[in-house]
């Protein structure tokens, strides 16, 4: 059975440590390899970016235009939309590089209920593809596709001229072993965002119009999930600080051209340093292991999210490296065409997740397709390679009908 339970969970690792380098830097007292000290949680796929437009500018999107796949990264966004009833269906292919039938699929729709008011919803599905389950002595216990899924609704509302705030509900649910191991079963969450958008004409440059938008968003704030019933223990979900600002320039009236940049904290508790005896093993306190540094890591989801920015064992400056960094632009000739780029950049102590992202869309009428390749500046120590190489994105979005002027008088006047 410990096969089985390898097999159902190493997908989930590959998720969450994606390009991990175990370094051979040892602490002389306490034992531990200190160069990198991961934050893992439940259902890394929520921190995935659905959709091509975002993930071509380095996974970005608090604070960029709206569109209807605003949901994952801030939700406040709709309250800005132009289109008066969009639809987005995003596609990808995932770790393409390791396994060839894991894929993640994302539905989402917005339609505007009143000059000031937004309402969204959008559905997030994760298949890991086909795992054969094996048990003692190499008996086939059958073949299972273990999969996740959320779903979740906004309602965003305009507060001022040129503010919104947002309210999202999530229902998340994780299927990773099918009922096959002992005590094991679906596990299940119910979280909620908050969020703020600014956007709003500045005029700082003497040729050129331009547009200044800032957004903040904290997601998947909610319980913990449990996959197994013999136990009490339970693992955070991946409740995330998102903030940043972008600049739009009106180059003239075919050109323009966006920079962004996001900055990422996950809001989880930071694993503890343990103390150790002299054979390496870790001390107890009756059933309790001692902590050499950091902090007690099996508290609350709201008493995490404010540990989290006090917590690391390293102090201070391991919680700067807990920040991840994402820049991008985009270009759009005549609203019909554009181009975009970006880099993703993560501590090697926290994932060491690099990588430069390419993309490229077209609009005609209701319908617009957009796509996104990412291209790794790091390989893994082990095989030479990064799991994330050649990651393509697909989106198509259909914008059944604009608001008209109305959405942008109102932000301006």
């Amino acid at each position: 059975m410990k096969r089985v339970k390898f097999l159902s969970l190493v997908f989930v690792m590959i998720i969450t440590v994606m390009n991990l380098k175990a370094q051979n830097t040892v602490d002389k007292v306490l034992g531990q390899n200190l160069d990198y000290n991961v934050i893992s949680t439940a259902v890394p796929f929520m921190m995935i970016a659905p959709d091509a437009r975002s993930s071509a500018m380095g996974d970005i999107g608090v604070s960029t235009s709206p569109d209807v796949y605003s949901m994952h990264w801030n939700p406040a966004k709709y309250a800005f939309i132009e289109e008066d009833f969009s639809v987005g269906l995003a596609y990808s292919p995932w770790l393409r590089s390791l396994v060839n039938d894991m894929n993640i699929a994302y539905l989402a729709a917005s339609k505007r209920v009143s000059p000031k008011a937004t309402v969204a919803a959008s559905l997030r599905y994760f298949s890991l593809g086909d795992i054969n389950y094996t048990g003692q002595g190499g008996s086939d216990l059958g073949t299972y596709s273990p999969n996740e899924w959320a779903m979740d609704v906004t309602y965003s509302r305009k507060l001022g001229n040129y503010i919104s705030g947002a309210v999202a509900g999530r229902f998340i649910y994780s299927d990773l072993t099918q009922g096959v191991l002992d005590y094991s079963k679906p596990a299940i969450s119910v979280a909620a965002d908050i969020a703020v958008f600014y956007t709003r004409d500045v005029y700082w440059f003497k040729d050129m119009d331009a547009v200044f938008s800032w957004g903040v968003s904290i997601n998947n704030i909610g319980s913990k999930m449990n996959y197994n019933e013999a136990s009490l223990k339970k693992d955070f979900i991946p409740t995330n600080l998102r903030f940043g600002p972008t600049l739009k320039l009106d180059i003239d009236d075919f050109n323009s051209l966006a920079f962004s940049v996001d900055i990422n904290k996950l809001l989880v508790p930071t694993p503890p340093i343990y103390m150790k005896d002299s054979l390496g093993s870790i001390i107890y306190d009756g059933t309790d292991p001692m902590i050499e540094s950091g902090k007690n890591n099996e508290v609350g989801p709201i008493q995490g999210m404010i540990q989290s920015f006090f917590d690391a064992p390293g102090g201070f400056k391991e919680e700067l490296k807990e920040f991840t960094l994402g820049v991008g632009a985009e270009y759009w000739y005549n609203k019909t065409f554009n181009v975009r780029a970006g880099f993703f950049h993560e501590s090697k102590m926290k994932g060491n997740r690099r990588y430069v992202t390419l993309g490229a869309g077209l609009r005609y009428n209701v319908f617009g397709l957009d796509v996104s390749y990412l291209v790794p500046v790091n390989n893994t120590a082990t095989s030479g390679t990064n799991p994330l190489e050649n990651t393509l994105r697909f989106s198509l979005t259909i914008n059944i009908d604009r608001w008209g002027d109305n959405t942008r008088l109102e932000r301006v006047n």
